[in-house]
Order: C-alpha cells, then sequence, then structure tokens
C-alpha cells in the first residue's frame, strides 16, 4: 500500500534536509570564520552538495542499498536502473511503501550533508579542488558502505523470508534512527583526521579568529533546526505517530541542550553567549539524531541536559589541552554528540525508560521484541567502535594521499589573504 501522505512527508523532509546543507549549514559555518574565508566555506558546502548529489544516483544508491554483502551492496541499480515511478522502497510497517524515487532523494541528501560537515574541522585552510576529491572519494569508501551496514535491510514483509539480507550493524541490532553513526560520527571522527594531518590555521593561538558574523550563524542554527525536523522526522519513512516522535523529541532535546550550555556559560564566565547557546542547539540535535524515534519525550531532555557539558568539556578543554586546531569544534560536537546520543539510545529506547523499544521483523507480520538494555549498550558500543575505526582509518589514509599527491593546504601568503580571494576570487563583502 501506498499513501499519498507518506510520499508528501517524504518529499518535504527531503527538502527540510536540503535546507540543512544549503544554504543552513553553509552559513552557520560562514559566521564562524574569519570574513576573508566566508565565500570559500559557503563554495564547499554548495560544492560538496552537488558533486555528491552525481554520485549517488550513479552508484551510491546502489551501493547503499541493494543486496550485496554485509558490509556493502552490488551494482545493480548503478545509474538508477530498474528504479521507476512504478517501483517501491520498503517503510517500517508491513504491506506499507513509499515511491523509490522518494527514498532515493531523502536518502540523497543524507549523502550530500554529511561530507560537507566535516570541512568544518579544518574551515580556512584546505584548498578548494583536493578537498572535491578527497570527498568523492570518502562518500565512496566510507559513506556507502556504512550507511549499507547500519540502515540496509530487505524490509519488514521479505526479511522473514530473507533474514541475512541485511548491513553488518542491522544484523547486529544497532539502533540509529536518523544517523548518530553514519552521519555525525563518521563525519566527527574524520573531521579530527583531517584538521591533523592538514595542521592549524596561521597564527592559531597568536592572532584573533573570532568568528566575522555570529548573526549568520544564529541564522544557519535557526534553519538547522528547522531542517532537523525533516532529517529525524523523515526518518520514520512514514508519516504516522512515530514521526510525530521523532519530531516532538527532535524538539526538546535541541532546547533542552541550548539551555544546558548558557547555564554552563553564566555558571563558567559570568554571562552567556549567543554562540553557545547554538552551540548547546547544535548538540541537541546531533544527539537525539539516533535516538529521535526511539526515545520518549523525557528521555529526550534528559539527553539534551546531559549532552552539552559533555560536548562543553571537548570544545572548552579537551580542544586546548591537546592543541588541536578544530575550527569549528566538528569533532567536539558531531562526534562527542554523536557518540554519547548513540549510546544512550541503547538506554533510552528501552520500554521501562519511555521509550519505544525494538520490532523483531524476523516474523511476519512484525511484533514487539523484548529489550535487555544491557545488551543494547554493547550493541551500541560495537557500531561506535566500528564506526570510528573504518571512518579515521579510511579518512587518514585519503587525507595523507592527497596531501602527498597534491596537496591540501594553500601557501602561507595565500591563506593569510583569505581563501576566498586566493581559491575564488571574490569577496563575501564589499564596501
Amino acid at each position: 500500500m501506498v499513501n499519498k501522505g507518506d510520499t508528501t512527508w517524504m518529499l518535504v523532509s527531503s527538502a527540510l534536509v536540503l535546507l540543512m546543507a544549503i544554504p543552513a549549514l553553509g552559513l552557520f559555518y560562514g559566521g564562524l570564520v574569519r570574513s576573508k574565508n566566508m565565500l570559500s566555506v559557503l563554495m564547499q558546502t554548495f560544492m560538496i552538495v552537488s558533486l555528491v548529489a552525481i554520485l549517488w544516483v550513479t552508484f551510491g544508491y546502489s551501493l547503499a542499498f541493494t543486496s550485496g554483502s554485509p558490509y556493502l551492496g552490488g551494482l545493480s541499480k548503478a545509474f538508477l536502473s530498474g528504479v521507476g515511478v512504478s517501483t517501491y522502497a520498503a517503510t517500517f510497517s508491513n504491506n506499507v511503501y513509499i515511491p523509490e524515487y522518494a527514498f532515493v532523494i531523502f536518502q540523497m541528501t543524507f549523502a550530500c550533508i554529511t561530507p560537507a560537515l566535516i570541512v568544518g574541522a579544518f574551515a580556512e585552510r584546505i584548498k578548494f579542488w583536493p578537498l572535491m576529491l578527497f570527498c568523492g572519494l570518502w562518500v565512496t569508501i566510507v559513506y556507502f558502505p556504512l550507511a549499507h551496514m547500519v540502515w540496509y535491510w530487505s524490509g519488514p514483509d521479505f526479511l522473514a523470508d530473507n533474514p541475512t539480507d541485511m548491513g553488518l550493524i542491522w544484523g547486529w541490532g544497532g539502533l540509529d534512527f536518523a544517523g548518530g553513526t553514519v552521519v555525525h560520527i563518521n563525519a566527527g571522527i574524520a573531521g579530527l583526521v583531517g584538521c591533523l594531518v592538514i595542521g592549524k590555521r596561521v597564527g592559531f593561538g597568536k592572532e584573533n579568529m573570532a568568528p566575522h558574523s555570529l548573526t549568520m550563524t544564529m541564522i544557519g542554527a535557526s534553519m538547522l533546526w528547522v531542517g532537523w525536523f525533516g532529517f529525524n522526522a523523515g526518518s520514520n519513512l512514514e508519516a504516522n505517530g512515530y514521526a510525530a516522535l521523532a519530531f516532538m523529541n527532535t524538539f526538546l532535546a535541541t532546547a533542552a541542550a541550548a539551555l544546558s550550555w548558557t547555564v554552563i556559560e553564566q555558571v563558567i564566565h559570568g554571562r552567556p553567549s549567543l554562540l553557545g547557546a547554538v552551540t548547546g542547539a547544535v548538540a541537541g540535535m546531533v544527539a537525539v539524531t539516533p535516538a529521535a524515534g526511539y526515545a520518549g519525550p523525557m528521555g529526550a531532555i534528559v539527553l539534551g541536559l546531559i549532552v552539552s557539558p559533555v560536548c562543553y568539556s571537548f570544545v572548552s578543554y579537551v580542544k586546548g589541552k591537546f592543541g588541536y586546531d578544530d575550527s569549528l569544534d566538528v569533532f567536539g560536537v558531531h562526534c562527542v554528540g554523536g557518540i554519547l546520543g548513540a549510546i544512550a539510545t541503547g538506554i533510552l529506547a528501552d520500554p521501562a525508560m519511555g521509550g519505544q523499544g525494538w520490532m523483531d521483523y524476523t516474523v511476519f507480520p512484525a511484533v514487539a521484541g523484548t529489550f535487555d538494555m544491557g545488551a543494547q549498550v554493547i550493541t551500541q558500543i560495537k557500531a561506535v567502535v566500528l564506526t570510528l575505526v573504518w571512518s579515521g582509518g579510511v579518512s587518514l589514509v585519503l587525507f595523507w594521499g592527497i596531501d602527498k599527491v597534491f596537496g591540501l593546504r594553500p601557501s602561507t601568503d595565500d591563506e593569510r589573504q583569505g581563501l576566498d580571494q586566493t581559491s575564488h576570487g571574490e569577496n563575501a563583502y564589499n564596501t
């Protein structure tokens, strides 16, 4: 059965997730850099989306969402072969489907935004074309396989007859509603590796590198919050009560995290900051992503309250202690917040904690499974470790190799002048 309401919701959600990347992420990151690098960040995010969209329909969708091995799909749907207006994708309910094009589009937006998140870790100091090469290779070798491992399965109407037709982490029983591992931990650890390989910005720790426009950053963060409803609630694939729950949890965790970060700054610095408020909000969105459709609303609030002090400690203390230049705190917010959210999902999903539990799709029709919190938390940790090792290791090889062959970093003079002019010949502001 195909419902027009579900189809409409998926198309709207896809547009909302695209909004998260362009312009929301671009504005959020752009406001945080110095004015001489504003356009470079906008250009990077815009073109990463453009590049990955083409790769997705060429071979990415097929590698991520077709049968193959537990680690990677095949090429049976390369160039969208066999996909048309009369083909359908499974949802999480028996006998409920959406048009396959709607599913392709929705998942494409996830693939597009994930590598764009990475660039914040080494903003203001990377060449444009080597970055594009990295992103193309990274989504192919890291993102597409991980998406397959976490999210691929044959669907509720077919799994009982094909019990091994699923990705590795899905088969473990890993719970990741909207991308805590696939998107946030994945991008966050890649960003940390990138900033370590590329090195610190010229003048880091000696020159003023304050954000040039927190107004732009606040606009971007607000648009991210709106777009995140499509990201999380859209991941339900149907317009029903679970989508409403994911919507509610996304709202509440974000609000709680923003409040939590603001209180922390008041206690430590004697006054709250807008930068802190929006950073906390993003940390809340990140943490709730894997738990959005599993946790109860009160659990989402607790998650939001907890994630801010954890991420704050990494952004304010750990980064300084170890001396790495994660320009826009991609690791400290996305990776750390994603890890916390992924592991906490194993707790908050428990019906005893107000969660939704899990469904056993190995029988038809599907029934609620017996929840074991300890075992689920262990499974969540395994998924986190696999993501960190796979993404971190491959990212290291890619960054190192591209740097040796093409060079990742502009010259010192170009970096001091700003990438807007030296990479693109433009200025963000002409006065």
